[in-house]
């Protein structure tokens, strides 16, 4: 796919709709016609073109064009493909990032924890080819933001080729609204990827059926009173875990010591920390009112390796790539805050190179194959949770621990993996990368129905 930039230019005439291009990119395009479609978003429009004498990869468009495809005067570096049979140029991709924020009138919107990410995919869209918007699903095809000089501004754009959905709550996408958003994303014949957070249940269910992988991964239950019985009598520490939580909240870990047992919890502040001492009998009824009748699974503790008597995991995110395939785009060791059992980075935690994480307890040569042996166990996790899930996933951050014998253990899959760390020092990190590269496929495998203007 060559890459062309598309160049706004005023002229007299508003009602004329044509492009200039040199005759150069003309037969470099193969047109067969002066005459063609051009495609932005999901809208095709019919124009003339003018060759002149021009720069080789540049597309002038007059303002009405602009206007017409919704988009921003301005330069745009954009993928070109002709499909000959149509005879249409289609140029994009343009991307929609799907999110929820709170905006104030004349105030910069702020997407939270994906902000700066947000701003990473533009820059990298810029430089690589395509337009990225955010945009809140209740405004779908109204508003959305776009970067420009610094900022995120307001404008209708253009509907796009491909969604990625960074939702951050669980409610929002159970709710309403936002099932009859996804109604008319399905109508419009735009795809949407990372389609929905996943339950912890849910991936067990998925994974455990599956023999090669029943090693990997711990005992796990749903919370109710006899699971929770045969679980404290059987294991030394139990891990009681909400089935739609994320970044370590509202998670209980009882460990058996001697006669009695004691609960910690992570859901309150680190000044606020207490240990509660339990009989096997005052389990149940201490625990099930602090559940506040949500579902949480029970889930075997593994005595892992630490790192300087902190906890320690590994997160490794997975992205698909072009040819479909999945690939490890980045492994970072995770090591839980002080006084805190959960190694996540919202609740204190501090990240480091797998390397350097692991060579006080092991050989580098050890370390370099246990890395190894993580990203297979993660590529492997990836290809069956997107078999056995609905919709299109591009996506996926997979936390594995390494127990005492150095054997990895499978702790949880995210489908929307949190973007304020990895080990990357540049400025697109991969991940960034990935995810430009899965919507510029995704676009370019949808443009066969569109709409005609």
């Amino acid at each position: 796919m060559p890459l062309i930039t598309i160049v706004p230019i005023k002229i007299a005439i508003k009602t004329d709709f044509f492009v200039q291009m040199s005759s150069q990119l003309f037969k470099q395009l193969q047109f067969k016609t002066d005459e063609i479609k051009i495609s932005i978003g999901k809208k095709l429009v019919k124009v003339k073109i003018r060759t002149v004498e021009m720069t080789p990869n540049e597309i002038h468009f007059p303002e009405n064009l602009f206007q017409l495809f919704c988009l921003p005067s301005q330069r745009y570096k954009l993928h070109a493909i002709y499909k000959e049979e149509m005879n249409s140029l289609f140029l994009g991709p343009i991307i929609g990032l799907v999110t929820d924020f709170k905006h104030k009138k004349n105030e910069e919107p702020y997407f939270r924890s994906i902000h700066n990410f947000c701003e990473e995919l533009h820059q990298g869209l810029t430089e690589n080819g395509g337009f990225l918007y955010v945009f809140s699903y209740q405004d779908f095809s109204d508003k959305g933001y776009f970067f420009e000089s610094g900022n995120w501004k307001s404008a209708t754009l253009p509907l796009p080729n491909v969604i990625y959905n960074r939702i951050h709550s669980r409610r929002i996408e159970f709710g309403k609204e936002y099932h009859l958003f996804r109604s008319r994303l399905t109508e419009l014949n735009i795809p949407i990827f990372n389609d929905r957070f996943l339950s912890k249940w849910e991936v067990h269910e998925h994974l455990i059926h599956e023999n090669h992988l029943h090693s990997y991964i711990p005992d796990t239950n749903l919370f109710t009173k006899d699971n929770l019985a045969v679980f404290a009598e059987k294991y030394e520490t139990v891990f009681i875990k909400p089935v739609h939580g994320s970044q370590g909240r509202n998670i209980f870990k009882l460990k058996k010591e001697n006669s009695h047992f004691v609960l910690e919890s992570s859901i309150r502040k680190q000044s606020e920390k207490e240990e509660i001492n339990l009989s096997f009998e005052e389990i149940y009824p201490f625990i099930k009112p602090l559940l506040n009748n949500r579902i949480y699974i029970i889930q075997q503790g593994i005595p892992l390796l630490t790192y300087q008597d902190r906890g320690m995991d590994y997160r490794v995110l997975c992205h698909k790539n072009p040819q479909d395939n999945w690939v490890v785009t980045s492994v970072v060791a995770r090591i839980s805050a002080e006084d805190e059992f959960v190694s996540n980075i919202a609740r204190g935690g501090e990240i480091m190179t797998p390397l350097n994480a692991l060579k006080d307890s092991m050989s580098i040569s050890d370390a370099k194959w246990l890395i190894a042996q993580m990203k297979e166990l993660a590529i492997e996790t990836a290809l069956i949770i997107e078999r056995k899930s609905s919709g299109i996933t591009g996506e996926l951050g997979i936390d594995i621990g390494i127990d005492q014998v150095g054997k990895p253990w499978l702790i949880e899959v995210n489908s929307k993996p949190s973007k304020n760390f990895e080990d990357g020092q540049m400025k697109i990190r991969p991940s960034a990368k990935a995810i430009i590269q899965f919507c510029t496929k995704l676009a370019s495998d949808s443009t066969s129905e569109m709409e005609d203007s």
